[in-house]
């Protein structure tokens, strides 16, 4: 049995990936309307802080097929919306929702300072995960725009 445990253990730290250590910091200078700080990824699970402008950032009704997210509002105002613009809850710093995979959603920066947002995803390792845009992307804002920065430090 201790052997087998041995073998168990010694597998699992040949395929672990290293730990990533972030030091997050809101960057200064922002141009963009919607910025993205990754903190780490793990393969299963990623992990960020979108910055989002009032009115200039907010994002599109969409669904996520195969990743389920958490979001916890750090600093300023955060609105969800479901369909029809239904608010699913208005949210301040420590506050948030989780988010299953399937579920139409968008948010929008509600407060009177820069949304800082935290983004915890993980995908569901039998779903192909796409994202379906239920409305046309706003300008600036989707997959690829906006500014991107790295808070990993090793």
């Amino acid at each position: 049995m201790a052997a087998r445990k041995e073998d168990l253990i010694e597998e699992a730290q040949q395929k672990a990936r290293a730990p990533q250590i972030f030091d997050y910091k809101k960057p200064e200078g922002l141009k963009a309307g919607k910025s993205i700080v990754t903190l780490g990824t793990s393969g299963l699970l990623r992990g960020a802080v979108q910055i989002v402008k009032k009115g200039q950032g907010d994002n599109n009704m969409h669904i996520h097929t195969g990743m389920d997210g958490l979001w916890m509002c750090l600093k300023g105002e955060v609105t969800f919306y479901g369909p029809d613009d239904e608010v699913l809850g208005v949210f301040g710093p420590q506050e948030g929702i989780i988010m299953p995979h399937g579920n139409a959603y968008w948010f929008a920066s509600t407060g009177d300072v820069d949304l800082e947002i935290l983004q915890v995803v993980t995908w569901a390792p039998d779903i192909k995960d796409e994202r379906l845009d239920l409305e046309e992307q706003k300008e600036g804002v989707g997959p690829g725009k906006g500014e991107f920065f790295d808070a990993r430090v090793r």
